[in-house]
């Protein structure tokens, strides 16, 4: 069909009226003018001027509102399958929230499987201890009447190693008392408590292998620099209250039992009269233990009705140990103690005032050992509560750099 028969004033038999055709083209142009039109097929359209023309219409919809034929129809189709760089007026570009929505196609064979998460390790047990024969005695580093402590190291990687070698036939009753000792150790896991890696026995022979520090104990050691005893204090402390949140009372702190190593990190050892404790605060039994670190409430029952706080008894161990290290001497007379005379070492701990620090120490370190050292065992403060206190708590929380007096 030509335009001149499509502008042609001449009226087809099937055509509407004039008024008819004129309202229709009203409402087209409303229809353009809000973005929603979409021609009719046989629309009789005036060719819009160019001041006439709409910025916003498209050259796909001005193609658009040309009359159909069947060519044109065909050719509307195929676009709609194929696409093309213009958008249609039927369909709308989509919106970019539902374009970055969208999910990718999975891939062939299914979506890919998660990774399985890695097991945690497992903890060091008596299967991962090197065996006896790769450990070679390099010298001896202590004694006492639990055994003897060897220096060994591992033949393979030359790792240094404790060995505690316990001499002698057992009994029933001191093999579960080394068995409790290497309970409680294998399963403490602190920076302030030595490692247990392992027992061996051997034609009667019960041996542990420990953590080794190389610094020893602190045992006759003076340590007068206050900021330094702080820090000893605090690690100490910090062990203690960890062995506390696991209902573990050890029974037997003293400078001997407290080691340090080259970087000046202080443990405590010797777990071998340690006891957990359960939930009924049985007593402890009280002939164990040394004697001259015991509570007076563990020496003489009848001081506190009868009743022992192991928790309470770790303090005051604790704080004798501190003043120990600070006068250079056991604090109830340099003549008491190891050598001494044991019925006056009880007397003096049970009936004597607690020992204090002299008047030239500090005010915090007097008020420290003071909490410590209380013959009230329910007026001495916790571990957790003495790790506040501004002795251990103040401006000298490191290590400082020269090692501890000998």
């Amino acid at each position: 069909m030509s335009d001149q028969a499509l502008f042609s004033n001449k009226r087809a038999p099937h055509d509407k009226p004039r008024a008819a055709v004129g309202r229709r083209r009203i409402q087209t142009e409303s229809r353009r003018r809000h973005h929603y039109y979409h021609p009719r097929p046989n629309e009789l359209l005036p060719t819009p001027t160019p001041a006439q023309s709409d910025p916003r219409t498209t050259p796909c919809a001005r193609a658009a509102s040309r009359p159909s034929s069947p060519a044109r129809r065909a050719a509307r189709a195929a676009a709609r399958i194929s696409p093309s760089p213009c958008p249609s007026a039927r369909s709308p570009p989509p919106s970019p929230s539902r374009s970055l929505s969208r999910q990718p196609p999975p891939p062939p064979g299914g979506p890919p499987r998660r990774a399985s998460p890695r097991p945690p390790p497992r903890r060091s047990s008596s299967s991962s201890r090197p065996p006896l024969a790769e450990l070679e005695r390099v010298r001896r580093v202590g004694s006492g009447a639990g055994g003897t402590v060897w220096m060994v190291r591992h033949r393979g990687t030359g790792r240094p190693y404790a060995l505690k070698v316990l001499y002698g036939n057992h009994d029933d009753a001191v093999r579960r008392q080394i068995a409790r000792e290497i309970a409680i150790l294998r399963t403490a896991e602190h920076p302030a408590v030595v490692r247990c890696h392992g027992m061996y026995e051997r034609g009667g022979e019960l041996q542990i292998l420990l953590e080794y520090m190389d610094g020893g104990s602190l045992d006759g050691r003076r340590i007068a620099a206050e900021p330094f005893l702080a820090d000893v204090g605090r690690q100490v402390l910090s062990g203690i209250a960890y062995l506390h949140r696991r209902h573990i009372v050890h029974r037997d702190i003293k400078p001997s039992n407290l080691l340090i190593d080259s970087a000046r990190r202080v443990k405590i050892a010797d777990f071998g009269v340690g006891r957990i404790l359960n939930q009924t605060m049985d007593p402890c039994n009280s002939s164990v233990g040394t004697i001259a670190y015991m509570s007076p409430e563990r020496i003489n029952t009848d001081l506190n009705d009868g009743s022992y706080d192991g928790y309470a008894g770790d303090i005051w161990s604790f704080g004798l140990s501190i003043l120990e290290f600070y006068l250079g001497r056991f604090p109830f007379g340099e003549n008491l103690g190891r050598q001494g005379d044991w019925a006056a070492l009880m007397c003096a701990i049970c009936y004597n005032d607690p020992p204090e620090p002299p008047p030239t120490a500090s005010r915090e370190f007097r008020g420290f050992i003071a909490c410590c050292l209380q013959k009230n065992p329910a007026k001495r403060l916790t571990a957790a509560q003495l790790l506040q206190h501004p002795f251990v708590a103040g401006p000298h929380p490191q290590p400082l750099a020269a090692p501890p007096p000998s």
